[in-house]
């Protein structure tokens, strides 16, 4: 599965995109699984309530199934101007 962040969240984590193999069966789960990896990851997820999720480019929540999921991506909220 292709892993996209923005902004910031990028950033703190210094890649815009990956590629990732993983069980995750919710988006909670793949956070959890990135956090393990480094500390760069739990500095991006430290606060998930200030970021917002899409999968396959579809806006969701942190506990949507990535079952069957191409993409995940994270940003910050975004505002109008």
């Amino acid at each position: 599965m292709d892993v996209l962040y923005f902004a910031w969240v990028r950033e703190r984590i210094g890649l815009a995109k990956e590629r990732i193999d993983t069980e995750a069966a919710t988006v909670r789960d793949l956070v959890a699984e990135l956090v393990a990896r480094e500390e760069r990851y739990a500095a991006a997820f430290a606060d998930t309530s200030a970021l917002r999720v899409a999968v396959d480019q579809e806006l969701t929540d942190f506990d949507a199934p990535l079952e069957g999921a191409r993409e995940v991506a994270f940003f910050p909220p975004m505002t109008g101007g």
